[in-house]
């Protein structure tokens, strides 16, 4: 069983920058990590693999030359090769030209059974690559998903998480998964993995080696923008009401009131 799991590097999310004139995060300089929900992703892959004892697990991200990084640490954490796409005509991407990318290479992979993501990158919250995959691949998805109950080489019964509880969903294989973190605990690299990582050569791939169409990458391929993205101003205190409860809720309807109607 082929498992393809699609990472992404971001930055750590206590040190976040935001550069004014672009209106873009600022990763230079900025310690990166791989997106925490996509490590349960890889977990989860790993997991798989190891239940049907044979097969290989692929992790592939898309992003600049530093990206390999993200890449080493998800073979030592166990999987088993890496694929970086890169290239200057991917800057500017949105989410469906991501998508669109990230299929392209899944297409040239090939013979795959299952595609994990985190349910969403910490950067963007926007949770919409995994779907634009689907998509993209016109495969089925399950989004959400909190465990796999079943599986076999050709169907796979999962539990999707939702507000009020949980959905029982079987779909047919391939498929792409979305993950939340109540699907496992991710394991530690171990040293033999770390080793691996260090040796492991990281293949780099362009536009042209997966054949995209240069008006559906990049930001020419985008059809949303970023008009302007800036950190939200600190919450000022609070107001406190004092007194008996008769008192106070007429305090605060009084208050409703004047915010409502003015």
């Amino acid at each position: 069983m082929k498992i393809i799991v699609l990472i992404k590097q971001v930055p750590n999310t206590t040190d976040v920058k935001i550069d004014p004139e672009t209106n873009t995060l600022r990763r230079e300089g900025v310690e990166s990590v791989i997106n925490p929900f996509d490590m349960y992703a890889i977990e989860e892959s790993i997991r798989i693999k190891e239940r049907f004892g044979e097969g290989e697990v692929i992790v592939v991200s898309m992003g600049p030359p530093q990206a390999e990084d993200a890449l080493r640490e998800a073979i030592s954490l166990g999987c088993d090769r890496a694929i970086l796409l890169s290239d200057r005509k991917f800057a500017g991407s949105d989410t469906w030209a991501t998508s669109y990318t990230l299929s392209q290479a899944i297409r040239k992979i090939g013979d795959y059974a299952l595609i994990f993501c985190g349910k969403q990158a910490s950067d963007g919250d926007t949770a919409q690559v995994g779907p634009g995959v689907s998509m993209h691949l016109d495969i089925p998805q399950v989004t959400y998903v909190k465990k796999i109950e079943e599986i076999t080489k050709t169907n796979a019964r999962v539990e999707r998480m939702t507000e009020e509880g949980f959905d029982i969903i079987e779909t047919p294989i391939p498929a792409v998964f979305t993950v939340v973190k109540e699907i496992n605990e991710p394991r530690l690299p171990s040293l033999k993995g770390k080793m691996k990582a260090k040796k492991a050569e990281i293949q780099v791939w362009t536009a042209e080696d997966i054949g995209c169409d240069e008006k559906m990458i990049g930001l020419d391929g985008s059809p949303t923008r970023v008009v302007k993205i800036f950190n939200p101003p600190p919450r000022e205190g609070g107001q406190i009401l004092d007194g008996e409860a008769d008192e106070t809720s007429r305090k605060l309807a009084e208050f409703l009131k004047d915010v409502v109607i003015g």
